[in-house]
């Protein structure tokens, strides 16, 4: 399971021209889902991503975390977060999970984050043409692939 990770001030999510999900400060976060990933990867990062130390503190510091700071988010579902340009100039994806199996994966990891959070999450629609707004806030952008704990 890969993130993409962004810290904002504001960000919202709209499908077929209705704002469908929308928050102010807090996290964005496109999920990308391969078939071997589990409920054990989604348990690990949505623990890192609940902990991680992004936001500032009173001195300016990146040392808070959203659990902290008590910020929203939002789960957007990416699949093309595992293209594979190694060859010719069109991606390929054959590393992303299908929606069969993706989807339920995707359900859980949101659920799990609203868990971790104590409060409900804004999400895209899986699978979607979906138009993300964004207002990046630092710009602090991470990547985090469960694959690569290091």
């Amino acid at each position: 399971m890969r993130v993409v990770l962004q810290r904002v001030s504001k960000a919202s999510v709209t499908v077929e021209g209705k704002k469908i999900s929308s928050i102010n400060v807090g996290v964005l976060i496109f999920v990308g889902i391969e078939n071997e990933d589990s409920q054990v990867d989604i348990d690990w990062l949505t623990n890192k991503i609940a902990n991680l130390r992004i936001f500032n503190d009173e001195d300016g510091v990146m040392n808070r975390s959203l659990l902290a700071t008590k910020g929203d988010a939002i789960v957007v579902s990416q699949f093309t977060l595992h293209a594979s340009t190694k060859k010719g100039n069109r991606p390929s994806y054959i590393k992303a999970a299908r929606p069969e199996v993706a989807t339920p994966l995707y359900e859980a990891f949101i659920s799990t984050m609203e868990s971790k959070m104590g409060k409900k999450v804004g999400t895209g629609i899986f699978g979607a043409d979906m138009k993300v707004e964004l207002l990046n806030d630092g710009p602090v952008t991470i990547l985090i692939d469960t694959k690569n704990k290091d």
